[in-house]
C-alpha cells in the first residue's frame, strides 16, 4: 500500500523530509519551494499557529502502522505536524 507522508511546519522551523524509510519502501521525497503566498492557519493553545506544507515522502509499505513509524522518524516530528494518508490508485492507472 502506498502512503503519502505530509510534513507541515512553521516558517521559522522549515522542517524538511528525511528519507528514513528502508530501501524499497521510499518511492519519492521532496522539499516544496517557499510558499510565499500559501499558508495554513489553525488555532491551538489560544493563539494562531502558522503552518506550511514543507515536504513529503511517498512510501510503499505493508501497513499504516509501518508508515506511521517512518513518519515518526522525521526530524522535528515532535514539533511539526506530520500526516500519513493512504494513496488511492485510480482504476486503470499505475502509480
Amino acid at each position: 500500500m502506498k502512503y503519502l507522508i505530509l510534513i507541515y511546519s512553521g516558517p521559522e522551523t522549515g522542517e524538511r523530509p528525511d528519507p528514513s524509510a528502508e530501501p524499497g519502501e521510499l518511492l519519492s521525497a521532496g522539499v516544496l519551494a517557499d510558499p510565499v503566498n500559501t499558508l495554513t492557519v489553525r488555532v491551538g493553545r489560544g493563539s494562531a499557529l502558522e503552518e506550511q506544507l514543507t515536504g513529503y515522502l511517498l512510501v510503499d509499505c505493508d501497513s499504516r502502522t509501518r508508515a506511521a513509524e517512518i513518519a515518526a522518524r522525521i526530524p522535528g516530528a515532535r514539533s511539526a505536524t506530520v500526516e500519513v494518508r493512504p494513496v488511492m490508485e485510480a482504476a486503470g492507472h499505475e502509480m
